[in-house]
């Protein structure tokens, strides 16, 4: 068991929660300067918009490559590969001529921010137990939870005194400081203990195992919940007649319950155990959701704070029950995290991102919108649920030289 308190453990800390927030800085903090990079490129919004769009697709997509990539190369060199390439398209951008340049180089980005996103869970998962490991994500995500609304902040600050294109020079002073700190903080890996590729566990086996794939279903559909609200909010706030100003300071109570979430799971999870803190967040998330349908579908409000209070309860739940899934979810392939955590991000980015596209052809309908997503997605939870009741032996918990033996799972009828 590994030491979690004294100096080098907060910096390891410190150092996950950068790792873990790169990908959301990344998405955000070039966001207020939309417009001034309009006007630089003399293009439509649209075309700014696609660099957004060209990220999340790079996101996705890059999510899967890391478990394979990380079997041939270790996890430092991974990070150092990914962290690398982040900050060379980082560069790109600050001194592109063109939006398609833009494009390209948000693109690439995004493949070099997935190492960090997908690494840092294994990182966790493989050195620490399952009970410190719970700690550790229940400490950062949180924090994780701050980055969507303080990096477009700093942005807009560094736009405004020092151009967009200074926005993208912080990010590589970033990707530059993580790369140090990787190689003070990652050990070594020898290369007999990297995988081979033939021997590692495959995507398929993954999928096959019923605790992580309920797990991640749940993750998943919390998540689609989140962006459903957060996808056509702004239009019921403006079908109610208030301002940008006043839009933007709304998302602020439910950042401070996801973060109050995350940090009352910690005490949840030490009184009751994991599986009964998990079954009592749920039974929350059930009861906002239940508050959301009746407030948007069955009764008509004039005013926003019956939709606004209930999810803000509903975004508390989810910044408890996030940690556990993930936890629950890796912790069955410890052998293999970074391809489990792969598997994991690109499935829950799947459902966050559909959620919002259904979501959106709906939006003109305001409130209502909101309240079917939310409805929709809460389904999954239900199904994730179920499916994670049905537990599972870990594939590659058992060495690799079990190879015969990993294939063979085994229900728990418990």
């Amino acid at each position: 068991m590994k030491k979690t308190n004294g100096i080098q453990f907060y910096m390891f800390l410190f150092y996950l929660s950068l790792l873990s927030m790169l990908g959301f800085i990344a998405t955000d903090m070039y966001l207020p300067a939309f417009n001034a990079i309009e006007t630089t490129f003399n293009t439509t919004p649209t075309q700014v918009a696609m660099s957004l769009t060209t990220f999340l697709a790079g996101l996705a997509c890059g999510q899967l490559a890391y478990g394979p990539l990380v079997a041939r190369i270790g996890k430092r060199n991974s990070l150092f590969l990914g962290l690398a390439v982040f900050g060379i398209a980082s560069v790109a951008i600050a001194n592109s001529d063109s939006m398609m340049a833009v494009n390209i180089a948000r693109f690439c980005q995004a493949l070099g921010a997935c190492s960090a996103a997908v690494i840092w869970q294994a990182l966790v998962v493989e050195q620490y137990d399952a009970e410190q490991a719970q700690g550790i994500f229940s400490n950062i995500m949180p924090l994780v939870a701050l980055s969507p609304a303080l990096a477009p902040i700093i942005g807009a600050f560094v736009q405004a005194h020092m151009g967009w294109r200074a926005i993208f020079v912080v990010l590589t002073i970033i990707a530059a400081m993580l790369i140090l700190m990787t190689y003070l903080l990652v050990p070594a890996e020898a290369s007999t203990k990297r995988q081979d590729i033939s021997s590692s566990t495959r995507f398929i086996d993954i999928l096959k195992n019923r605790k992580f794939l309920g797990s991640v279903v749940i993750f998943g559909a919390c998540s689609g919940a989140f962006f459903s609200y957060l996808t056509v909010w702004p239009i019921v706030m403006e079908q109610h007649g208030y301002a940008a100003a006043e839009i933007g300071l709304s998302f602020i109570p439910q950042t401070i319950m996801f973060i109050v979430g995350g940090y009352a799971s910690k005490i949840l999870v030490r009184k009751l155990g994991s599986d009964s803190a998990l079954n009592v967040l749920l039974l929350v998330f059930g009861s906002c959701v239940t508050a959301i349908v009746l407030s948007t579908v069955v009764f008509k409000f004039d005013s926003i704070f019956p939709l606004l209070i209930a999810f803000s309860i509903l975004a508390s739940s989810s910044g408890g029950i996030y940690p556990i899934v993930v936890n629950n979810a890796l912790q069955q392939f410890t052998q293999d995290a970074t391809k489990a955590a792969g598997v994991q991000n690109f499935l829950q980015l799947s459902l966050s991102f559909g959620a919002s596209s259904i979501v959106a052809l709906w939006a003109s309908h305001g409130a209502m919108a909101i309240g079917w997503g939310i409805l929709i997605c809460s389904v999954g939870v239900l199904l994730g649920y179920f499916l994670q009741k049905s537990n599972v032996v870990p594939v590659s918990a058992i060495e690799p030289a079990a190879e015969t033996s990993n294939l063979e799972c085994v229900l728990d009828d418990k």
